[in-house]
This record gives C-alpha cells, structure tokens and sequence, in this order.
C-alpha cells in the first residue's frame, strides 16, 4: 500500500474522500486544524517549507487540498507558495506523484457552449481564481523538470450521491459525487504516468446536459461516473 500525505485533511472536501481512500492507501493526514471527525491529524502549515518537507519524509505520493479563498494575502502564500512548497518537498525526496486541486477555470467563459472538455482555461481577474491558477503553472514547471507525475483536479461543486427520485430541483452541469472523486482519486495514485507528466482534468458527475464531457478523464485517467445519476431526476411519462 501506497503512503500518502494528505494536505487539508481537515478541509472542506478531503474529509468526504478519506473513507474511500483508507481501504486502498497509508494516509498520513495533515492540516491547520483538527479534523471534524476526530482522526489523527499532524500539524502542517503550507506555508511553511519546513513543516511540508517534514510532513513528506517517507511518502509515495501528496496529495494537496489546501486552500485559502477570500484573504488576498493568504490566498498567494497558501495557494501558490503553497503549491511550491509541495512541489519542491516532492523533488527534493524523489517522491514522483502529486495531486493537485483547484476550482473550475472554464465557466466564466466557456458557461454557454456545450461539450466542454480540455480548453485553455480562463481564470478571470478574482484573486482565487488566479493564485489557483498560478499554483498549476508552479505543478507544472516541477512535474516537467523533476519528472513528477502531476494530476490536477479542478473542481466546482459536490452532491452527495442520490438515493431516491429527485423532484422540484436540477442537477448543475459542474458537480461531482464524492464516491466519484473517491474514485477519480485512486485512480489518479494509481497510474504510472501521465502525458508530459502534469495533466488537468474538469471534474463531474452529471453529464446528462451535455455541458461537460469527461473524455480526457477517460481517456488518460480510465474515469467515467460510477453510476448514472441523472437517472434520479428522471419523470415517469404516460401517453
């Protein structure tokens, strides 16, 4: 089993991803803050070369899900120094994968067309969105000088899966279930490489509007949704 440093374990996602990644993977959990429900985490700031570098020692593969959204001045120092840090810590302890995460860079622009999949992203001018976006082009200058396989998963919104028929609301066009990202997830640990070592995916479980297509995921990744859900929503019709 693989040994894993997760990076904002305490955070607003990985929480929902850690009972899918246990069973498979060694976590080592590592964030700010305790974790919400109580499992052992190690004090690591992103901000800090030391502690990362420390926090990495002995590790397969990282995992980063920190993020500062709002501040201006965190937002850089977490999200873009932070994304050095992880990077440089990854080279300097020969570790040869990473994953990445950041929020959709597409929609702003791309929002009316259909069948979107690998376009040039556009972050905009708000200081999350670009410090993200900046983080990637830190992933990517590593991956490619230290041969750093480096998946990126760029997010936007998350939906428990659906249990029962659905009424009175749709589903968006930019969501994924944590069962798929689970699974993204492992799948992202557990390839062997990826084209010119650092890859973006766009992240969704509802592909039924045609909004989104996951043909990279598949192609490179071998991801599809584990489950049709658009099917929750779906009416009975009579004639």
């Amino acid at each position: 089993m693989k040994n894993v440093l997760l990076l904002g374990a305490s955070g607003y996602i990985a929480p929902y991803l850690i009972p899918g990644l246990e069973p498979y993977y060694h976590l080592r959990l590592a964030d700010v803050k305790p974790h919400p429900d109580g499992k052992p985490v190690i004090p690591v700031d992103v901000t800090s070369y030391a502690e990362v570098f420390e926090a990495a020692h002995g590790m397969d593969a990282i995992m980063n899900f920190t993020v500062n959204r709002y501040d201006l001045a965190q937002s850089f120092q977490v999200n873009v120094i932070g994304a050095y840090h992880v990077m440089k810590a990854a080279a300097e302890h020969g570790i040869k994968k990473v994953i990445h995460t950041g929020p959709q860079l597409i929609m702003s622009a791309y929002g009316h067309d259909f069948d979107v999949d690998d376009v040039p992203p556009r972050p905009g001018t708000q200081q999350y969105f670009l410090t993200k976006y900046l983080s990637m082009e830190v992933c990517k200058i590593y991956s490619q000088a230290y041969d750093i396989q480096t998946i990126c998963f760029l997010l936007c919104s998350f939906r428990p899966k659906p249990t029962e028929p659905v009424s009175g609301r749709d589903f968006l066009p930019f969501v994924v279930t944590w069962e798929d990202m689970q699974y993204a997830c492992r799948l992202a640990l557990d390839i062997d490489r990826v084209p010119g070592n650092f890859q973006s995916f766009n992240m969704s479980s509802y592909l039924a509007q045609g909004k989104i297509r996951m043909d990279k995921a598949k192609r490179i990744l071998g991801y599809s949704p584990l489950e049709e859900v658009e099917q929750y929503f779906r009416r009975t019709t009579t004639k």
